[in-house]
């Protein structure tokens, strides 16, 4: 199926690791100009080796998107290298978590710095040139932990769920200016960060990191966690012209696990 993503001007926000950096993969194989952003150099110049390696050709760009000028100058950059941007993908931050013990002001703050802010900041430096031009498109990768509430990552939830409703309302308001706006909702997908997780438990509960990952897969009806390349086929289609009506949606990706309509 071709999307019609050649040629296209892509700018993956959290390009350099992850569900990012498999999105960038992704657009650049569909023969997409793509550029990544990091706030790490040494991350960025690692993708950019990787992708190179399987004929993959980023534009990779630092960029620290806490900072609302950071965003700005950003955009400026890759639009100056590589044309108008087409397509936003942001998976930038993830905020750390908390025990409820522990919750103070500061981790509240530091769950919107880390993911709310990355994201609308990268959002609000795009919007105008896209509806100065009547085209665009925006998929957030958001997580589930905004629909589902976990005592140790508040914070980070919070933030999800902004983004949700950040999501349906900008593509209310922007939809008319050609302009479309969507979410994808990963659950658990197998990236460093999972990892983590997955150590962390094994530690807490005195088992194997294989089995403390086990454990969390039986009990998904898809018996499995995601692949990054996985998200980034939904984020695809949803940048593609095959979801020209797709706007204001917001997509859960947990394998199952959230038996639900709501």
């Amino acid at each position: 199926m071709d999307l019609n993503l050649a040629g296209r001007v892509v700018l993956v926000t959290g390009g350099s690791k992850g569900i990012g950096l498999a999105c960038a993969e992704a657009f650049a194989a569909e023969g997409a100009r793509v550029a990544i952003c990091s706030r790490s150099e040494e991350h960025l110049a690692a993708a950019t080796r990787a992708l190179a390696a399987r004929g993959r050709h980023v534009l990779a760009v630092p960029a620290d998107l806490s900072r609302r000028d950071a965003a700005a100058a950003l955009v400026a950059r890759v639009e100056e290298r590589l044309g108008p941007i087409d397509v936003l993908v942001t998976c930038a931050g993830a905020a750390r978590r908390t025990s409820p013990e522990k919750l103070d002001e500061a981790a509240w703050h530091a769950g919107l710095d880390a993911k709310f802010y990355p994201t609308i900041h990268a959002v609000q430096a795009v919007v105008p040139g896209m509806a100065a031009r009547r085209r665009g498109v925006v998929v957030n990768v958001v997580g589930q932990g905004g629909k589902a509430a976990t005592p140790t990552h508040l914070p980070g939830g919070s933030a999800n769920a902004a983004l949700m409703l950040a999501t349906a309302g900008l593509a209310s308001a922007f939809g008319p200016s050609g302009i479309r706006v969507n979410a994808v909702n990963p659950g658990t997908t197998l990236t460093d960060r999972a990892q983590a997780a997955f150590k962390a438990e094994a530690e807490r509960l005195g088992i194997s990191e294989e089995r403390a990952r086990a454990l969390r897969e039986e009990q998904l009806p898809l018996r499995r966690f995601a692949q990054p390349e996985e998200i980034a086929q939904v984020v695809l289609f949803l940048a593609s012209d095959r979801a020209s009506y797709v706007t204001g949606a917001v997509l859960t990706m947990d394998g199952g696990a959230a038996a639900s309509v709501v």
